[in-house]
């Protein structure tokens, strides 16, 4: 091909993605406007590496090289800047929208962890009140995932002898569906959020409150202690983030319906992208830590103890700043 042909053929492209550079050179380029400038770079690699092996003239090459070069820095630099703010919002913004949002993620932990915490303590004192809420089958599960005797803790039959990683993806697909059950069900204005949050506490509750009653409680809470403090954190903010949607639809104040469930999807979509971050770092101890049978029980109880004040303090003073106070 003519280099006359090649440069008008393809002129537009580079002149488009020559303002491209531009805009993003001067921080006026819009996400919107720029979503496809990795494609554009690559396109342009892509001509720079023709134009050269064709033989073509420096007036052309020597463009595109300037060009091609302005692409990477650009490229790398936003790459990095994605990156910096993934860890920006793991290290402050998220613990303080937790804080921000402080009234919904009060009022979802009382449901939680108050169903949970009462209906233990009411089948331990009254045990059969466990077939009320848990299927005769499931105890029967529960209890051999959680015997003394067991080779791999928190596995029922069929999955103790998975390997580690396979249980890995298990915990997540399981832990994750849970969680946006609870945070997609507050659209019923906030009643399906109420309805998980409380249902999830009672079977944890109850299943707690029989296998501690029937002696197995050395294994099972040596067990839950350490995922359990990213996972049960995450489940009660999943439900805070869908008490949220459902108070949008409820008191929209002065917006209509649509736009204060807008608003409000925006922080509740921001709180569970933390949420799935947590939900990953439990389902990775429980695979890995929780299940194992070798480690002697008070340091799987050190450990769980260090974790749930790690997560406290982490949602409690993380992201602080004397120079922005809350």
């Amino acid at each position: 091909m003519k280099q006359s042909l090649f440069e008008s053929r393809h002129q537009p492209q580079w002149q488009a993605f020559a303002e491209q550079l531009k805009q993003l050179e001067q921080g006026q380029a819009k996400s919107s406007d720029v979503a496809d400038f990795p494609h554009q770079y690559r396109r342009l690699c892509q001509h720079l590496a023709l134009a050269q092996e064709r033989g073509y003239s420096s007036y052309l090459v020597d463009p595109l090289q300037q060009l091609a070069l302005r692409g990477h820095q650009q490229l790398y630099r936003h790459r990095s800047q994605l990156a910096a703010n993934i860890l920006s919002f793991v290290l402050a913004d998220f613990p303080r929208l937790v804080r921000e949002q402080w009234r919904f993620v009060l009022t979802a932990s009382l449901l939680f962890f108050g169903s949970l915490a009462g209906i233990a303590l009411l089948v331990f004192l009254f045990p059969d009140l466990i077939y009320s809420i848990v299927s005769p089958q499931q105890v029967a599960e529960m209890q051999s995932m959680y015997d003394p005797d067991a080779s791999r803790l928190g596995r029922a039959a069929e999955r103790a002898s998975s390997e580690d990683w396979m249980m890995f993806g298990y915990y997540v697909m399981h832990n994750i569906g849970i969680a946006f059950q609870t945070f997609a069900a507050g659209l019923l204005f906030g009643l399906g959020s109420v309805f998980f949050l409380i249902f999830n506490g009672l079977v944890i509750g109850a299943v707690s409150g029989h296998l501690t009653e029937i002696g197995y409680g050395q294994t099972f809470w040596s067990f839950v202690i350490g995922h359990g403090a990213f996972e049960l954190t995450a489940i009660a903010l999943a439900g805070a983030a869908g008490l949220q949607l459902g108070w949008a639809l409820i008191a929209p104040g002065y917006l209509t319906r649509g736009e204060s469930l807008r608003l409000a999807a925006h922080k509740s979509v921001q709180m569970m992208c933390g949420v799935m971050v947590f939900l990953l770092i439990a389902a990775f101890i429980e695979a890995y830590w929780s299940s194992t049978t070798g480690i002697a029980l008070w340091v799987k109880y050190l450990v769980g103890a260090a974790l749930w004040l790690l997560v406290i303090a982490y949602l409690s003073l993380a992201g602080r700043s004397h120079h922005a106070p809350e």
